[in-house]
Parts: C-alpha cells; sequence; structure tokens
C-alpha cells in the first residue's frame, strides 16, 4: 500500500475485517527454524499487530515448549507493567525495573510542569486521517499529563471513527494528527493527498495554524517506552512556554492550513 492513501488503505483492511481473513501472514518455515523460547504478541487490535490468536495456531505446529505472552496494556502504568513482564518472561528483570523507573521519572516531570500551565487547551488526537478517528486506549491520558483535555477520545477504550462536524462541533483548540503506523514523513505525504477543513470551515485550529503532526508509528501508536517520548512531544506541542519546542522538525511539525 505504499501508493495507496488512507482512505484506500481504510477500505482494504475493513473489507479484509469483515470477510474474516488476517492482515496478516506468519512466516510458518521461518518460525519453525527459530524455534523461539518466548513469543511477545497482543490482543488490543487485529489491525496495528499480529493478534494473539493468529500467533497461537501458528504456535501449535511448531515443536518445543515456547511461551506466549500477550501483551495488552490500555494505560501509561499498563505499557510499564507489561516492561516488567517482558523483563520477568525473558530474564532481564532489574534493567526492566531500572528502564520503567526512568522512565516513571520522566512521566511526573511532565506532569509537574505542565501543572502551572495557566490554561489546558481542548485537543482532538487523530489516530487516522481517512476517515477520521479519534485516538484511544493512552492517547487521552498523554493529553490529560501534557496539560490538554481531550474533547473526542474515551481513555482506556480502542480508537473509534468519527465524523468531520464531530470535530466542528467540538471545535478543538489543538488538533494532532498520528495516525496509526505512519512515520512523519508518511503522514506529510497522507495530509497533502486528504481533503482538511480549511479557513473557511470554522475550526478554530484551523483558523489560528494550531493543526500539528507528529511520527504516530514511533511515539504514539505502540505501547512501548517510546510512548513517553510522545508525551514529551505533547507537552512541547502545548505547552511551548513550559517546554520548548527541543523535538520540532525531528519527531513533529506544524501543519501549513490550506487556503479558503
Amino acid at each position: 500500500h505504499s501508493g495507496s492513501d488512507s482512505r484506500e488503505i481504510h477500505r482494504h483492511i475493513s473489507a479484509s475485517v469483515h470477510s474474516g481473513s488476517s492482515i496478516y501472514h506468519l512466516d510458518q518455515r521461518l518460525l519453525e527454524k527459530l524455534s523461539p523460547d518466548l513469543i511477545l504478541t497482543q490482543e488490543l487490535c487485529d489491525v496495528c499487530a499480529v493478534s494473539y490468536k493468529t500467533v497461537r495456531e501458528a504456535v501449535r505446529v511448531v515443536e518445543g515448549d515456547q511461551q506466549i505472552l500477550s501483551l495488552e496494556p490500555d494505560s501509561l502504568s499498563g505499557i510499564l507493567e507489561t516492561i516488567r513482564e517482558v523483563g520477568r518472561f525473558s530474564g532481564a528483570e532489574k534493567a526492566a525495573e531500572k528502564l520503567t523507573k526512568q522512565l516513571q521519572e520522566r512521566i511526573d516531570a511532565v506532569s509537574s510542569r505542565s501543572a502551572q500551565a495557566r490554561t489546558r487547551p481542548t485537543v482532538f488526537a487523530m489516530e487516522w486521517i481517512d476517515p477520521p478517528f479519534a485516538g484511544g486506549h493512552w492517547v487521552p491520558e498523554m493529553i490529560k499529563l501534557a496539560g490538554g483535555e481531550d474533547i473526542l477520545g474515551k481513555q482506556g477504550h480502542p480508537s473509534f471513527q468519527v465524523e468531520w462536524t464531530d470535530i466542528t462541533d467540538k471545535d478543538p483548540a489543538i488538533i494532532v494528527f498520528m495516525p496509526c503506523g505512519f512515520g512523519l514523513d508518511e503522514t506529510t505525504r497522507q495530509l497533502h493527498r486528504s481533503r482538511l477543513p480549511g479557513p473557511r470551515d470554522g475550526l478554530s485550529a484551523v483558523g489560528e495554524g494550531r493543526l500539528f503532526m507528529v511520527d504516530g508509528s514511533s511515539f504514539f501508536n505502540r505501547p512501548g517506552p517510546r510512548i513517553v517520548d510522545g508525551l514529551e512531544i505533547l507537552a512541547e506541542i502545548l505547552h511551548p512556554e513550559l517546554f520548548g519546542r527541543r523535538s520540532e522538525g525531528r519527531s513533529w511539525r506544524q501543519v501549513a492550513t490550506q487556503p479558503g
């Protein structure tokens, strides 16, 4: 799908999921050859990564005593706990504890500084562009910790499709594009291909030039250590007066609004 726009990708995936077929294929021969002791998988989303069910069925035909660890956090604390769990299962418990302690300290530092903000801007986190999806799971929590208020996302729940009228009705002060699976450059290309609201559509974020795009794949969509980088990126976007803009251009960019 390197040449497809987000609408075409959505249509293909929806058709595959509706028909009951997986959008991933596991290399059975390679899995047998590698014969891993530990397999990490997930049950959060069949679109984002290979599902637990698919992995479990594949492992049935692999000889050995593999352990399958299914990770499905829906919050920042849950993400830290899965890191500890991977540490316990992989013999790296001390390293996992050290890492999660460092990550928690960074989370607390963002939360403490954002509490000094004079305002808490309303935010819409867009996890897919066309059709638009509201960010879910840990994203609303990240926005809150960074000093904002998520106006559509539901903390602890999966992302879900919304209409542009839902967005305009809420009129967020800031819109952050973080499409699932896309890096910053691909997000830029997808935005250029999409029809976004213009200044005449009445959205405050558009009129005031407060549209931003981030590297969703690296820092927002995946429940791993770099989710804390994502929190720090959000803090820069929402409150530059407190956090500066140290990663602008590298991890996030401001979106030029469409004319008229």
